[in-house]
């Protein structure tokens, strides 16, 4: 294929993506679901699946495997952009806040993790038969304790406003929690990765030191010089955007570098990059971010449904697909529920509310899902098990949200703090609302 042939077919590709995933992503809005669950059944529809059955060899035509690195390309780059404004807007204080907040962070961080490893070792046969025989080693254990912990924020603020649940105290606890379950996850898939194709222990140390070395060399060095260049009189770049696009990129690179994937370098290059006086992000550099980062999305949901091959799934699948949805739902609504009602005695309702909107996965469970699929870690038939996992608890969540009703009251605010919980109830604009920060509101306990 030439590259002007090329060019034309990847130009084609990307107009029926984006026009296919924003209408099924309109679609869901309509059902009152996020739109994530329509792009990522666009991309289904597209992939082998569905669109694959098409007479006259229409997938291969639209689709020709030539093109498929530079889609796959395509969609890192979103996800690099993306996650590098989810760590801008990460606020590290989160990690320091007490009470209700650090109860349900905890609980939901740790016990969907053992439920998760825990199904691994007690069901290994089942695992290992999706996953192609594949061992089920540590590596193996700690991915699915992460993948069974991760929230998504994004798209929990998009259902909280969506329910009009926006500045409830359950709205605002599992909007926190879900920031610090995020924000302590990722480091754990890192380390679990971080061993790369050699598992030796020797190996596996070194790429810890290495990374740990970046982490440093980042916070220390490159944030530093950052500031200084960012604030210098007379700087001659006072768009501030390209710095921040080449900050992601390079740092990206250096932990792809490193055996880790692009996303953990795009995420540590937004939380060392400088912020305003008052510890704000800089939304002229935010929001240009997200609007890319939003507008190629849609590419990375297509390549992340192209991946679902539902054609290759066995009968005897449907049993572990059931047993990762029942620990899914069972270890967050418990966690949720429990440590709320214990910690902060708040209603019952109130305190299952907070569980069932912590079982939001979408977007950030299918980064964690590809990143695995793409290090070897699971197999097409187990990540198409955790892609249908990751829907079912998604879509469930505007129902079951809907159907506990709206909490009595609103989250008390502590002074100063007003406009942190605006953003943290999910007051953003637009269809994917990013990462959110937020305060322990510390309810007064109930009766």
């Amino acid at each position: 294929m030439s590259i002007d042939s090329t060019v034309t077919h990847v130009v084609a590709a990307l107009a029926v993506v984006i026009a296919v995933s924003s209408a099924l992503g309109a679609a869901a809005r309509r059902l009152r679901q996020p739109p994530v669950i329509g792009q990522l059944f666009a991309g289904i529809a597209l992939g082998p699946s569905l669109f694959g059955l098409a007479p006259g060899g229409a997938y291969e035509t639209l689709f020709p495997d030539q093109i498929k690195p530079i889609l796959t390309s395509v969609a890192q780059v979103a996800l690099v952009l993306f996650l590098f404004a989810v760590g801008y807007e990460l606020d590290l204080g989160q990690l320091r806040s007490r009470g209700t907040v650090t109860a349900v962070s905890l609980s939901g961080f740790a016990i969907p993790m053992l439920i998760g490893a825990g199904i691994a070792l007690l069901y290994p046969g089942g695992f290992r038969s999706a996953n192609g025989g594949h061992p089920i080693d540590a590596t193996f254990v700690v991915y699915m304790a992460v993948a069974l912990s991760i929230t998504a924020v994004p798209v929990l603020a998009s259902i909280i406003r969506d329910q009009g649940l926006a500045g409830t105290r359950p709205a605002t606890i599992a909007m926190a929690a879900a920031g610090v379950i995020d924000a302590l996850s990722w480091p754990v898939l890192a380390i679990a990765l971080i061993g790369g194709e050699n598992g030796s222990v020797g190996a596996w140390t070194e790429k810890v030191a290495l990374l740990a070395a970046y982490v440093l060399a980042m916070f220390l060095v490159v944030r530093p010089v950052l500031k200084w260049w960012m604030n210098r009189p007379g700087a001659l770049m006072t768009n501030h955007v390209p710095v921040a696009a080449a900050l992601a990129l390079a740092s990206s690179w250096a932990t792809s570098a490193l055996g880790l994937h692009v996303i953990f370098g795009a995420l540590l290059a937004g939380i060392v990059m400088p912020r305003q006086r008052d510890g704000a992000p800089d939304s002229q550099v935010l929001r240009p971010l997200q609007e890319t980062g939003g507008l190629l999305l849609p590419v990375f949901f297509t390549i992340s449904g192209m991946s679902v091959q539902l054609t290759g799934l066995h009968a005897s699948d449907l049993v572990l697909l059931l047993v990762i949805c029942a620990a899914a739902v069972v270890g967050k609504v418990a966690a949720g529920c429990l440590s709320a009602r214990g910690v902060a005695r708040l209603p019952w309702r109130d305190s299952l509310l907070i569980g069932v909107l912590l079982n939001t996965r979408g977007l950030t469970e299918l980064i964690v899902l590809n990143v695995g699929l793409q290090a070897g870690v699971i197999g097409a038939r187990l990540y198409a098990l955790l892609v249908l996992m990751a829907l079912v608890t998604t879509a469930a969540a505007g129902p079951l949200t809907a159907a506990l009703g709206r909490p009595a009251g609103p989250a008390p605010e502590p002074a100063g703090s007003g406009s942190d919980e605006q953003r943290t109830a999910g007051a953003w604009p637009g269809p994917d609302p990013g990462q959110a920060s937020a305060v322990d509101p510390e309810p007064t306990p109930q009766p």
